[in-house]
């Protein structure tokens, strides 16, 4: 094994994430960390995240409770209370960094001060309705195009929750997304304060939700091996979260409408308004003592009982994932007969019985591969649903056996195909003779 995916990798490493090699998770993983505490632009960036932790805390709702302990998401290399000097300094009513290494957005360099408000007013066109995409507990986003014609996501804090305080949720997800870099994460471009409006900048991910494709709302079904690769890149991202970044992340809301699809049909993990640092190994502790945050659902039963989180609440919540993408169903199926309502809990069932093929989505087509290919999702899917955390495998783990069922598929499926050429060689020949 390669003794770089084994171990977390350390913050002095300057390169980023790789793309993938085929058929190899190790090296995929083996140059993942992009977290930098000592390059300036990173530091830049959590300075900006620590100045607004203490800045910003909406009041307890009924629909929403507050995270408690406001300091639980600080790692170490987060400083708060300063934005810097320089270039990185600007008037208090209107602040921003732009941390973008990827450069989407031409003509800025990586660490500039990147954004004004009068940029985002333009690019959202005011914030029209029109261009509206989606919709937080804590928020709006919307599509934004810049002067130089590329695109943005713009995450427009609710008035309501920064009166006084920023949301937690809100602050959480500045803090985690200034420090992570992963090719199947959503890009974090910069923060602006300006006013009463508090914005966040992130990657345009142009081609919607999983669960909108899984519900074929842009007018396309999603076949096994499209969802297979969705699966994998699903898995890459939570590792990196769980080994590669100096502290582990657990992100506590693993979700079909919270991973979007690109235009090639590759995923990028979203909304981080839940992660949570996770507990310090190297002190001892094994897990984190908080409130419940999640969705109906996907929701370890562990944590849900005992308040206790780790990396493997995650791994519970991407098994619930699994299964909706064989079976193309919600997780929760209220309008169901009351045996098929929680979909995971009938897939198992189904599944240790013997009907693993029943269980799958009628948008995909009942061939030999696939029925192959869902009975070991299925049994994967299984070992992550386990009711114990200590049963369940690593994220790292998880990828892996994606992996070797993705493998596996497409060399069954280049078999079938051929043999499919030979017999239809054949028919024309003797319908020739």
């Amino acid at each position: 094994m390669n003794p770089q995916y084994s171990r977390r990798r350390r913050s002095s490493d300057s390169r980023s994430t790789p793309d993938r090699v085929p058929y190899s998770p190790s090296s995929y993983y083996s140059d993942a960390s992009s977290v930098r505490s000592r390059n300036p632009v990173a530091v830049a960036a959590r300075s900006v995240a620590g100045v607004f932790v203490a800045c910003f805390t909406p009041p307890e709702t009924k629909s929403s409770k507050s995270i408690t302990d406001s300091e639980e998401f600080k790692s170490p290399s987060v400083k708060s209370g300063a934005f810097g000097t320089g270039s990185e300094r600007r008037s208090s009513s209107e602040r921003g960094v732009f941390v973008n290494s990827y450069n989407i957005a031409k003509g800025r360099e990586p660490g500039s001060v990147g954004f004004t408000m009068e940029e985002i007013y333009k690019a959202t066109r005011n914030f029209s309705p029109s261009f509206k995409i989606g919709q937080g507990g804590f928020g709006t986003v919307y599509k934004g195009r810049l002067a130089d014609g590329s695109f943005v996501a713009v995450k427009r804090a609710k008035k309501s929750l920064y009166d006084k305080h920023l949301g937690v949720e809100f602050q959480s997800e500045i803090q985690t997304l200034a420090q992570v870099e992963h090719l199947n994460l959503v890009k974090f471009y910069g923060y602006l304060e300006h006013g009463d409006e508090r914005i966040v900048i992130v990657e345009y991910v142009p081609n919607g939700t999983l669960r909108e494709h899984l519900d074929c709302l842009h007018g396309n079904v999603l076949d096994l091996a499209t969802r297979l690769d969705i699966a994998i890149d699903v898995a890459h991202a939570v590792t990196y979260l769980h080994m590669y970044t100096d502290r582990p992340i657990i992100h506590r809301d693993i979700k079909s409408s919270n991973i979007l699809i690109t235009e090639n049909f590759r995923a990028k993990v979203a909304d981080f308004g839940f992660a949570r640092l996770a507990a310090d190994s190297d002190s001892g502790a094994t897990h984190v003592s908080t409130q419940v945050k999640g969705t109906a659902g996907y929701l370890d039963p562990e944590y849900l009982r005992t308040y206790q989180l780790t990396e493997k609440s995650d791994v519970y919540s991407f098994g619930v994932l699994l299964v909706e993408l064989v079976t193309g169903r919600r997780p929760i199926e209220a309008k169901r007969e009351l045996k098929e309502r929680i979909t995971a809990k009938w897939a198992m069932k189904m599944f240790t019985d013997g009907h693993a093929v029943s269980t799958m989505d009628p948008k995909l087509e009942q061939t030999e591969v696939n029925n192959l290919a869902i009975e070991k999702l299925y049994e994967l899917a299984l070992q992550c649903l386990a009711p114990r955390r200590q049963s369940r495998p690593s994220m790292k783990k998880s990828a892996e056996i994606l992996w070797s069922i993705r493998k596996d598929y497409r060399e069954v499926a280049v078999s079938d195909f051929r043999s499919y050429s030979t017999r239809i060689q054949r028919s024309i020949s003797t319908r020739e003779e």
